[in-house]
């Protein structure tokens, strides 16, 4: 029996990504309705802890791995960070520039000056710049929204 859902598996995913409208990273969609980047951003504790759907264009892939994405939104009033468990969704480092409906949880997290600068260090180390990396730019705590990523749809 499992080498028949093996098949079966191999046989529907391209079909779920044709209908999907582009090529499926993670588990898909499973929502239909989507929520603005801005929304979220504007009522972060409106979402924290929900799962939602946001579309936008891909602003910036990490460049070390694929775990993560940045999707801007539409209408261009904010970014939203995308995180996907490293290895298990890789999304392609070419990918900026893209189109992108992407399903997970929203988490809101506050973090401290020594936790933001620690984040963006590792992310500059994640993009090649960390010879550009200032850490005495950040100052204070702040608030981070992000979405802890599930599956999307790149077009």
């Amino acid at each position: 029996m499992k080498p028949v859902y093996n098949a079966l598996i191999v046989l529907l995913f391209p079909c779920l990504a044709l209908a999907q409208g582009g090529t499926v990273y993670g588990k898909g969609l499973t929502l239909r309705e989507t929520v603005s980047v801005s929304e979220i951003l504007r009522s972060p504790e409106m979402y924290k802890g929900k799962r939602v759907v946001v579309k936008g264009e891909i602003s910036d892939v990490c460049q070390k791995k694929g775990c993560w994405i940045k999707v801007k939104d539409p209408e261009g009033t904010g970014e939203l960070q995308v995180k996907v468990e490293d290895d298990v969704i890789v999304f392609p480092k070419d990918a900026k520039g893209k189109r992108v409906k992407a399903e997970g949880m929203i988490t809101v997290t506050v973090l401290s000056e020594e936790e933001r600068r620690e984040r963006a260090k590792h992310e500059a180390e994640e993009q090649g710049t960390l010879k550009e990396f200032d850490s005495s730019k950040i100052k204070g705590s702040a608030i981070t929204v992000r979405m802890e990523g599930e599956g999307a749809v790149v077009e």
